[in-house]
């Protein structure tokens, strides 16, 4: 058992904070209450983020909020130094609090922090004073080794890039916390849980939190960097810690976990109706004696007393969308004299930032909600990182005829891919959706700068290209549509198409497959290129292991920029390439 000192808190004299609009009933009735007495109860604020992924700047994003008219506006929200004055203005309403997240904090993050390994990112959360963070799978990205850099600080090189290169690194002075991570000793990667003791005497309290990641992890990141860790059962980890924090004497329980759902068709943000998503098998069998499940994973936001869906599970759900956009404000009541929560309430708070302008036209601020400002100390010291990537950023890196994103965008980077690898024999390209990790929108001219690019490939990956036969293929796009994992169809360059019937059964999905206008024979070979994620099994496309008579290329970005360079805007591809059986 740890246990740490609480940190003292930090008290800005900014606007008073108000709901999200679609969120605002959770203020007063998103939580669990009970008929006790308010005297003797000891207040703790749990302030929650998750996915942040290295949001230095704000992310040219927007939230949805009511207008206060019957209808809603869009709102610019996130960046790290007006995260910072949000959390300043919330831990002011309380004498006692944490701040937590619940991983991805860092990795698939802008320019200024991914070229610097993230280190500014750390550099934020120790600003904003983050307590705790669950290892989420983009913590992976990089690789054990590295993580634990970022952990305990210093210089040594575990990456193609230099560490230290802005300043010398400390580390990260919150927790990282990894209940579910085993290492081949037999113990956590980072420790479990942690304990935070509130108050004295008879009005003291104790708030155990458990942290980890989730249990597909191992597909999600490259193979080599989690050699030799193990992801255990999410809720067989959680079980377990509870009973231990139970029998430490501990009067709340939080689980800090990425993964996460959604909101169904028709559902609103501040109730359970239509929530679905990989958490709730894990959260249909969690202990009971859990208090509050900060989630992540989704980039989505919700408030759900779990119990509306299964009475057995009476705890409170949280999540707070991406890049510092939101923050979860949870409040626990605790009886210290019983030893337990006696209520439990949370609401959302938009953290409205810079407006901008974007694919779908200028996105202002707006007077329904505060404009938080950004705090001075993190907003200088972001500058420092931002004004050192410059010269990444800022430089020219091609021409677009117009906006991307989605499925357009990754079939241009899977033409990029393939014209990139063509010296190779490539005759197919495949990139895979939940990689694209930004839109491309172009400037004046269709001008495209390396840090608009760099935006949608953050990763650093090398092409791989590989023989494979006709059925391997086939294989492979049916792997997209199995049960292990989400849903998630390769997106193939121009000249290869495949047909889909969701209809029939597990691997028996794929019912055409067209290559330059002619169907592809089972027994023939094929030259495939992948980004190396992919080849390395990353999101579950197994298949792509095998890696028959292998080559690599050069990297993900450079494909990318060499097929925009030109004195002609490259056009977006607009065909269908993926169609479902009717």
């Amino acid at each position: 058992m740890i246990h740490e000192p609480l940190r003292p808190a930090r008290f800005a004299r900014l606007a008073t904070l108000a709901l999200l609009p679609l969120l605002a009933a959770c203020a007063q009735t998103g939580g669990v209450q009970s008929a006790a007495h308010a005297e003797g109860l000891v207040t703790v604020g749990i302030l929650a983020i998750n996915d942040f992924h290295g949001a230095l700047e704000p992310p040219r994003l927007s939230l949805t909020v009511a207008d206060g008219k019957g209808g809603t506006v869009q709102v610019p929200a996130g960046g790290g130094a007006f995260l910072a004055s949000a959390i300043d203005a919330t831990r002011a309403r309380y004498a006692h609090s944490l701040t937590v997240s619940a991983g991805d904090l860092i990795s698939a993050s802008q320019l200024a922090s991914s070229i610097y390994l993230d280190e500014p990112a750390i550099g934020v959360a120790n600003r904003i004073g983050l307590d705790f963070n669950a290892v989420g799978n983009h913590e992976f990205d990089r690789g054990r080794e590295e993580l634990l850099r970022m952990q305990n600080g210093g210089c040594a090189q575990h990456t193609p890039r230099q560490p230290c290169a802005v300043e010398p690194f400390k580390g990260a002075q919150f927790r990282f916390l990894s209940a579910s991570t085993v290492t081949e000793s037999g113990k956590t990667l980072f420790p479990p849980y942690m304990i935070r003791t509130f108050g004295s005497g008879a009005r003291k309290v104790e708030v155990g939190v458990i942290g980890l990641t989730l249990k597909e992890t191992p597909s999600l990141v490259s193979p080599g960097g989690i050699k030799g860790l193990r992801f255990e059962d999410e809720a067989d980890s959680i079980n377990a810690l509870v009973s231990e924090l139970k029998r430490e004497g501990v009067d709340a329980i939080v689980v800090l976990i990425h993964q996460g759902g959604q909101q169904g068709e028709g559902g609103l943000p501040d109730t359970c109706a239509g929530f679905t998503g990989e958490i709730r098998p894990i959260l249909d069998r969690l202990d009971p004696l859990v208090d509050v499940v900060v989630s992540g994973h989704t980039h989505r936001s919700y408030i759900c007393e779990y119990g509306q869906l299964n009475p057995g599970k009476p705890f409170l759900l949280t999540s707070a969308e991406k890049s510092g956009m939101m923050l979860t404000d949870i409040t626990l009541e605790i009886d210290p004299k019983a030893g337990r929560v006696v209520a439990k309430r949370a609401r959302q708070v938009a953290v409205q930032s810079l407006p901008y302008t974007g694919g779908r036209g200028a996105v202002s601020n707006s007077a329904v909600i505060p404009v938080f400002a950004p705090r001075a100390d993190v907003a200088a010291y972001v500058k420092t990182y931002t004004d050192a990537a410059k010269a990444f950023s800022s430089r020219s890196a091609g021409l677009l005829a117009a906006p991307a994103s989605a499925r357009n965008l990754a079939m241009l980077i899977a033409d990029a891919q393939l014209a990139a690898t063509r010296s190779a024999g490539a005759q197919i390209a495949f990139m895979n959706p939940f990689g694209v990790r930004a839109p491309l929108t172009p400037g004046t001219g269709g001008a495209l700068t390396f840090g608009d690019i760099y935006a949608v490939q953050p990763f650093n990956n090398t092409l791989v290209t590989q023989s494979m036969t006709g059925a391997e293929l086939k294989a492979v796009l049916e792997q997209g549509f199995d049960a292990n994992g989400p849903e998630q169809a390769l997106i193939p360059s121009a000249g290869f198409s495949y047909v889909v019937d969701k209809s029939r059964p597990v691997g028996q999905r794929i019912v055409s497959m067209m290559l330059n206008g002619q169907p592809v024979d089972p027994n023939g070979m094929v030259r495939v290129t992948t980004n190396s994620f992919l080849a390395q099994g990353g999101d579950a496309f197994t298949i792509f292991t095998a890696q028959r008579t292998a080559q690599i290329g050069v990297s993900d970005l450079e494909a990318l920029e060499a097929w925009l360079k030109g004195t002609t805007p490259r056009a977006v591809p607009s065909e269908e390439r993926v169609r479902e059986a009717p």
